[in-house]
Formats: structure tokens, sequence, C-alpha cells
């Protein structure tokens, strides 16, 4: 039975990346098109769906509350299509590694990293597959899987690469506008950038509180957000106080970019972890030089 409605199948590509980008010129230049053909596509898409999909200023694009829904389900689906063809494909040569990861750790921490990979194995192509939707690490198709974990999944070699240490961050801009921020309590006057609860291993802000043994306050005001990586930029363009991951922002904090209004810290059992399948052939020479990069990284910045 044919799928019913189908929308114009060209134009779902420019849309997703459009809507990833925010910028019509951006994903003309990745999809090798011109900008009027990404905004005439998405105009087609948004005349077939009956709604707007962006907001549109002279400057600037954004995501409409339908959109940023719509773009959701239509990221996933071309993941999928993407990792299907690639497993028909066979994308296995002997210098190719597929990593698989989630959107926070590849956009936060394993992107800004991967330059210095290439420049030292410039025949070794790296596969990075960004993804939150896995409910069975063991059934990852992948050389190595960079995740989050609450608990050690089975049927997998894990790896640690970080413990789990929570605290808030802001920009130094917001911290200036709200000087005197230094205890528990008085963050509850702040702007709270809340994940929302896709994310569900994930410490959320009143947990935090709990777990540090205080009350949680309700916050002045939160902005909802549904992807770590993008709270995140919320926080660096100085829109309120976000809950940090140290191992995902020792860059922003290095850098100043991001500070801390107050030293509480939440200290708990979970990693970041390195995951590999058990029960299979031993990994490939590229792989091998791969991981061994990646643990060079990580003991040389605990180190620094």
């Amino acid at each position: 039975m044919k799928p019913q409605p189908l929308p114009p199948l060209n134009s779902l590509v420019a849309f997703e990346a459009a809507a990833r980008h925010l910028s019509f010129t951006v994903a003309a230049r990745e999809l090798n098109v011109t900008q009027g053909a990404i905004s005439r596509q998405v105009r087609l898409l948004e005349d077939y769906l009956g709604t707007a999909l962006f907001t549109r200023t002279t400057r600037e694009i954004n995501l409409t509350a339908t959109g940023s829904q719509y773009y959701e389900s239509v990221r996933d689906t071309l993941l999928q299509i993407a990792q299907a063809t690639a497993g028909i494909r066979h994308w296995q040569g002997a210098q190719q590694i597929t990593v698989v990861t989630s959107t926070a750790m590849a956009s936060l921490w394993l992107l800004p990293l991967v330059s210095e990979f290439q420049r030292q194995n410039e025949e070794i192509d790296l596969r990075i597959i960004a993804t939150d939707q896995v409910s069975d690490f063991s059934r990852l198709d992948c050389d190595l899987a960079l995740y989050y974990c609450s608990t050690p999944p089975k049927n997998m070699k894990v790896t640690p690469l970080f413990n789990e240490e929570i605290f808030p961050v802001c920009s130094p801009a917001y911290l200036a506008q709200h000087p005197g921020i230094d205890t528990l309590e008085q963050l509850g006057g702040c702007t709270w950038l809340w994940l929302e609860d896709q994310h569900r291993d994930w410490i959320g802000w009143k947990e935090w509180f709990r777990r540090l043994g205080y009350p949680p306050p309700e916050p002045r005001r939160r902005i909802n957000i549904n992807s770590y990586a993008m709270l995140i930029q919320s926080a660096l363009a100085g829109q309120g106080i976000a809950l940090a991951w140290s191992g995902l922002l020792s860059n922003h904090l290095q850098t100043g970019n991001l500070v801390r209004p107050t030293q509480a810290i939440l200290r708990t059992d979970a990693q970041f972890c390195l995951l590999e399948p058990q029960g299979r052939a031993p990994n490939r020479q590229s792989v091998n030089r791969f991981r061994q990069w990646l643990m060079a990284h990580l003991a040389e910045t605990v180190d620094a």
C-alpha cells in the first residue's frame, strides 16, 4: 500500500537542511543549489502543508512551533533512510570508521576535536551519526558509540570517558546583568533554560536541587528547549542559566564563553562512555587508531 499523504520529497531535504542550519544560504551551499532554490522548495512544502514552517525577517529565519515539531520528525526519518542506505551499500571499508553518538556529544564535544584526528590520519574517513533515539545500544550498527550512561548497557564493552558533574552555567553577559547569584536560593530569580523530557536519563533542574538536599525553588521564568546543543547556544547568547555537564562543556568553560555563577556541583555515578559491540571480530586497525587517539586526548585533558 502506498503511504499517504507524501509531501514533495525534494522539499523535505531542502527543509531539513534549512532548519538544521537556520539559514537558506548555508543549506544551499550544503546541497549545491542556489539560495532561491531552497526558498522555493521550502515555500512549496509550506503550501502543501498549509502552514508556515519558518518566520522570516530580512536578516534571519527561525522555525515556527509547527516547523520545529515537523523538523524533528523529518530529521529522524531522513536519518533512518541514510542509515538503511549505508547498510545496503556496505559502508565499511578498511579505512572507514562509523561513530554513533548523541546530538549533544557530537556538536559540543566530538566535532570540535575531529579536525585534529583528521590532520594526523588523512587516509581514514570518519563517519559520525548523531541520534538520540536509541533504545538498545547493543543493536547500533557502528564501530564505536559515545553516549551518556546512567547505568552501563548490557552486551557492550564500556570504557568510561568522564564522570558526570553537573552545575549551573551562564554567559558572562548574563551574570553581569544579574550580579550576586552565588547561592542556590538566588538561582530561583533567574531564567532557567529547561531541557524537555525526551532526555529522560538526564538530570533536570528540580532533580538537581533535590539531590543536593535543597528544596527546588520556582524560577522567575523558564525557556523550554528540546535539544541540549540548542539549549547551550541559548546560554551562550545570554538568555538564561543552564545546567552544564562538565565534560561536554570544558572548552566553553576554559575559554570563558560560559561561567559558573555558583560553585554548587552535583556528582553522580553516571558517566559518559565509549561503547563497543561485543562478540564480533576484533577492531580494524583504523578503528583502534581512532580509539587510541580519543583516549590519549582524554588523558591529556585530565593531566592539564
